[in-house]
């Protein structure tokens, strides 16, 4: 796809909507179809936190429903190939009552990836008043889209793979998604994002799927973007930066993944060019 050629998408946002007579829903997810490709492309809630916050909406709320959606999307979404965007037509017919979509919409982007955050930033993701005179990272996602931008800048986001899909290396229906991959030398590398101040347990999601991706995989290696340098003193984030490193995973705080762009970009554009 052209860089500079705006091209068209279509989305569903995905609700939790458990009483019908209520019209109260939830938005918990978004799924972006390319028709050029194609391919369908989405993003779930995935804190903790917002978890907490749906089950004081919902106290109710079938948390086990919504942690299979994800898997359960793509596996049917793989399995309808290049019918992937009628298939998003009749997926109200096939979910739960307590799952729906939104209206169709079309959108033009140049680059899918940052639409797609920037639809569940401003549409899903719950509201987060910014500290005053700057804009304040706290989650994944914010993480995630920073390292992108960064990635971006230094033109090597397009020679990476996104939302990678990590239930080849551990089990059938694993919803985890590492957030970029690339290939350099020989080497596979996985870059997924951990906020420090949010939810302690990706950590550990992390360093599982990194041991499981070693034992299919030769040669990897794996960086954890952080928001911040891990403070000293603070045990959740000795916790997660020993979790880490115990594990073979470097952590790179937001600060400094721009030199770590600048500096795997030389060897990144050689492998893509082979």
């Amino acid at each position: 796809m052209p860089e500079n050629e705006l091209q068209p998408f279509a989305y569903h946002l995905v609700r939790y909507q458990p009483n019908l007579i209520r019209d109260e829903w939830m938005n918990i997810g978004v799924l972006m179809f390319d028709p050029a490709t194609g391919q369908v492309r989405q993003r779930w809630l995935e804190e903790t936190a917002d978890m907490t916050r749906l089950r004081r909406l919902h106290p109710g709320v079938d948390e086990g429903l919504l942690s299979r959606l994800p898997a359960e999307f793509d596996r049917q979404i793989k399995a309808a190939g290049d019918r992937a965007g009628s298939l998003l037509e009749k997926f109200d017919e096939t979910l739960s009552t307590a799952v729906h979509f939104s209206p169709r919409k079309a959108v033009l982007s140049f680059d899918p990836e940052a639409e797609l955050e920037r639809i569940f930033r401003d549409q899903v993701e719950p509201l987060r008043e910014p500290r005053r005179g700057t804009t304040e990272i706290r989650t994944r996602s914010d993480v995630r889209t920073q390292a992108a931008d960064f990635f971006r800048s230094e033109k090597i986001l397009g020679r990476m793979e996104r939302g990678v899909r990590v239930a080849e290396f551990t089990y059938p229906g694993d919803p985890m998604r590492i957030d970029f991959s690339y290939r350099r030398n020989g080497t596979r590398g996985f870059v997924h994002s951990v906020a420090l101040a949010r939810d302690p347990g990706q950590a550990k999601l992390l360093a599982f799927t990194a041991n499981s991706i070693r034992e299919r995989v030769t040669h990897a290696e794996f960086l954890a973007v952080t928001e911040r340098e891990p403070a000293r003193g603070n045990t959740r984030d000795q916790f997660i930066s020993d979790v880490l490193k115990d594990n073979e995973i470097r952590v790179i705080p937001l600060p400094e993944i721009r030199k770590w762009a600048h500096d795997v970009a030389p060897a990144l554009r050689a492998s893509s060019a082979q």
